[in-house]
């Protein structure tokens, strides 16, 4: 099968979050499984400047923008034999960031995205590649299912493709004022209830649910989630329209990336079968981060994003009783002011016990995962979440809130015990987190309780390849149930 996955963003070459993994290692994922896959993203600053070996191809075309005409150069690379282009355009994507600054996201977000569609569409006339499946991401590229579907329906160049559009987070939904349909170029008649309109707004997202072949996202759960008025965020409707169209595939984990034995961040290597090394380097993490270094102290992590999403307020409203309990709190992270404040305030007041890092670093982030016992992610809502995958591979058990790729991955030793790698609770309330942290707590002081989940969760497949199969059967279904 041929599939083009297109992609805002992709690790290593550029990154928000984990929408660059999965485009980083899906397409890895099927090239093993003989599959000729390409990957497309736009050329942005730090893809020019990230000292990879870019190859300019004579391959460039003209994109109408609203009457304007824009130019778009085609780069090249390759990831683990995986062809991956590049859509330049200086005026667009020579900027700092992705999507925008500290400030706010870019003003011109919904041109930089449409002439990215746009210039994708017709790069694919230029390449000596037609696929038979567009993999499409997020608000940044739905767009071109509305494309394919109006514009070039009576195309035979295109007419063969199917459209699969995944969605990665719901709460982006690529909202702009109705008059950017004119200054995309786009039919003023897609200003309707069963298209683009969005209340009083347009969405590219909305788009691609509706004009794409067919829809994924990324855990079964959340799959579910996003069919009800309470996780739907305005979309339920919409999505219960399309939901025999609607899959849920859980991500996976690239173990080339997330591997204890081969880490060089960690002070030493260790495994599944031979965890000494992993109290190495909770002693280690303990004294670079002055705390007490007492190995038998349970050690609880967070490294997030500090975003409302991830259940802080939870943390904040537990703290107390966090801190009445005898273990030990790091937490690394960096995000929106009001969570930084707090946390400002907070990592100084229990020295000894709390190591709170705002920022972000990738070598302290792997110190971190392997030098602690439990990792919280006490999430009101997570798609999937790659944060308890790591942790499980690297021996920390995972105390979570059941919900999305959380509730699809993380297993209570008392609703599954033959299965259990972490600690769940169900409730958004901080006396919920603290019974599930008591229960956690309990096991801890039973070394071989504890260690028989410990080695469950880091012998666990994790890896892209049964993700990558799902995503197969889903790319045939697109193709057998295309919509003329």
């Amino acid at each position: 099968m041929k599939i083009l996955l297109v992609s805002s963003e992709v690790t290593p070459f550029a990154k928000t979050g984990g929408l660059a993994d999965v485009a980083g290692s899906l397409p890895q994922a099927l090239k093993r499984l003989g599959h000729d896959v390409r990957v497309i993203l736009p050329c942005y600053d730090t893809v020019r400047k990230g000292g990879f070996a870019l190859r300019k191809s004579r391959k460039s075309v003209e994109v109408s923008l609203g009457g304007t005409i824009r130019k778009a150069q085609l780069r090249q690379d390759s990831l683990d034999g995986v062809p991956v282009y590049f859509i330049e355009n200086a005026d667009f994507f020579a900027r700092d960031g992705l999507y925008g600054t500290p400030e706010g996201d870019y003003p011109d977000n919904a041109e930089r995205f449409g002439f990215f569609c746009r210039a994708v569409l017709a790069l694919l006339r230029r390449l000596d590649f037609r696929p038979d499946i567009l993999h499409l991401n997020d608000w940044q590229s739905a767009l071109i299912p509305v494309l394919l579907r109006t514009e070039l329906a009576g195309d035979p160049f295109y007419a063969s493709m199917g459209t699969l559009l995944t969605i990665h987070n719901l709460g982006y939904q690529g909202l702009f004022p109705p008059p950017t349909l004119g200054q995309l170029g786009l039919d003023p008649a897609l200003y309707t209830v069963d298209a683009l309109e969005y209340w009083g707004q347009i969405s590219f997202l909305k788009g691609g649910v509706v004009f794409a072949d067919r829809i994924s996202t990324v855990s079964p759960t959340y799959r579910d989630e996003i069919l009800t008025p309470e996780m739907g965020i305005g979309f339920d409707g919409i999505l219960r329209d399309r939901q025999d169209a609607l899959d849920g595939i859980l991500n996976g984990l690239d173990p080339k990336l997330w591997d204890p034995q081969l880490d060089t961040a960690l002070v030493t290597p260790y495994s599944a079968t031979s965890l000494r090394g992993k109290n190495a380097n909770k002693k280690a993490l303990q004294k670079a981060l002055g705390l007490a270094v007492e190995p038998s102290t349970p050690l609880v992590a967070m490294v997030t994003r500090l975003d409302t999403q991830k259940g802080l307020e939870l943390v904040h409203q537990a703290w107390d009783g966090l801190m009445a309990r005898n273990l030990q709190f790091v937490l690394l992270g960096s995000g929106e002011k009001t969570h930084t404040e707090r946390f400002e305030r907070l990592k100084d007041g229990y020295p000894g016990k709390v190591a709170i890092t705002l920022g972000f670093n990738d070598a302290l982030a792997r110190r971190i995962y392997a030098g602690s016992d439990l990792f919280l992610m006490p999430s009101l809502y997570e798609p999937c979440g790659l944060g308890q995958l790591i942790a499980l591979r690297y021996g920390s058990l995972p105390l979570v809130r059941r919900t999305g790729g959380l509730a699809d991955t993380v297993h209570d030793p008392a609703d599954a015990p033959l299965r259990a790698n972490g600690f769940v609770f169900n409730e958004p309330s901080s006396d919920a987190l603290l019974a599930a942290l008591d229960r956690a707590l309990d096991a801890y002081q039973d070394r071989r309780t504890w260690l028989r989940l410990v080695k469950r969760g880091m012998e666990q497949d994790l890896s892209w390849t049964r993700s990558a199969e799902k995503y197969l059967e889903t790319y045939t279904k697109t193709l057998e149930n295309r919509r003329d």
